[in-house]
């Protein structure tokens, strides 16, 4: 290998974030995301109106992600890029542009799996003094989004095997809807993160289920909040108003505990001390506190997330990329993007 400098742009449009982000030679120049408020008077992401917001924002976000960087685009060795899993109409803005740019610069394209992505932005490295260790191979990572709620076995940067998995409900996706029934809002998350820190976690029990082996399930939970939210709204229309923050707080109670609890069986079960989290429910307080108790009690060393890694972002894109660039892994001109797919 030459000693000639590497540029990636990594672009990520898979949901309602439109991303863009510069790493040359490993280390982190610039991540630039514009959101989607439009989506918050509906009660979720509306495919038509996402794809419509990243042609707006695709252009003017990768040209901030350059010029943050100091970077033209002439100097980019690859563009990487979300191929999937994620919103159709929003993957084909993100991935069409980058084929055009791509084409244009007459440089290689790289395609990243979205889940992937959130699994590395453990190895983004930003310019010294701020780089923080990194997980040894092999480690364990909890992935939890509003999609996706898996435990990964991490053995090398292309070499990731799902030993549990969500077989309904992501955690993510109960929280929201959680909130939506108690008329708290969107995005859910935070909104029960916030009140989950001033109320008592041990108020209310809710079910959790018994599945098997390592994969998870969230549909009872919710069903079981749902219809004790109903019996008490009866003796009490105001119920919500005067207990939400408890509520919020055995509900976030509730996830952490089924997340963590298996979780720790993996970990025991296959003696792996390395620990990371990684995707959108890996910005809650509670799911981070028990990841600090965790290292405490059983000697773990863990790797949380900066929150602006947490989300949706390009900067996990381009450090994907970046590692399949040393190998040559390229990806042609033809490759259509995919809404569906694992690891």
């Amino acid at each position: 290998m030459s000693n000639k400098t590497i540029v990636i742009l990594g672009i990520e449009s898979s949901c309602d974030d439109t991303s863009a982000a510069v790493i040359k030679d490993g280390v982190l120049l610039s991540n630039v995301t514009a959101s989607q408020a439009v989506h918050e008077a509906y009660g979720g992401v509306v495919p038509e109106l996402a794809s419509r917001a990243h042609q707006l924002n695709i252009v003017p976000v990768v040209d901030q992600a350059l010029k943050r960087a100091g970077v033209v685009k002439d100097e980019l060795s690859a563009i990487a890029f979300t191929r999937g899993p994620g919103l159709m109409g929003s993957l084909l803005v993100g991935v069409s542009f980058a084929k055009g740019l791509a084409a244009s610069l007459g440089i290689p394209m790289i395609d990243v799996n979205h889940l992937q992505g959130h699994v590395l932005a453990h190895f983004i490295q930003e310019p010294p003094p701020a780089s923080s260790p990194l997980p040894p191979f092999p480690f364990l990572c909890l992935l939890v989004s509003g999609g996706n709620s898996q435990i990964v076995l991490v053995k090398a940067y292309n070499d990731m095997q799902i030993i549990g998995q969500t077989i309904d409900d992501a955690a993510g996706e109960c929280i929201d809807k959680c909130s939506k029934v108690m008329g708290l809002g969107y995005p859910g998350g935070p909104i029960i993160d916030r009140l989950a820190r001033q109320g008592n976690p041990e108020a209310y029990s809710f079910s959790k289920p018994a599945i098997p082996g390592y994969d998870y399930s969230f549909s009872g939970l919710k069903t079981s909040f749902l219809y004790n939210l109903r019996d008490w709204l009866k003796d009490d229309p105001d119920f919500v108003d005067h207990h939400k923050e408890d509520l919020a707080a055995s509900l976030e109670k509730t996830v952490v505990d089924i997340l963590m609890n298996k979780l720790r069986r993996a970990a025991k079960n296959l003696k792996i001390k390395h620990v990371a989290l990684a995707g959108g429910v890996s910005a809650n307080t509670g799911l981070r506190n028990a990841f600090e108790d965790h290292a405490r009690r059983y000697g773990w060393t863990i790797y949380i997330p900066k929150f602006s890694y947490t989300t949706d972002n390009a900067a996990m894109i381009a450090i994907t990329g970046a590692f399949k660039y040393a190998d040559r892994d390229f990806c042609p001109m033809e490759a259509p993007a995919y809404s569906r797919v694992a690891i």
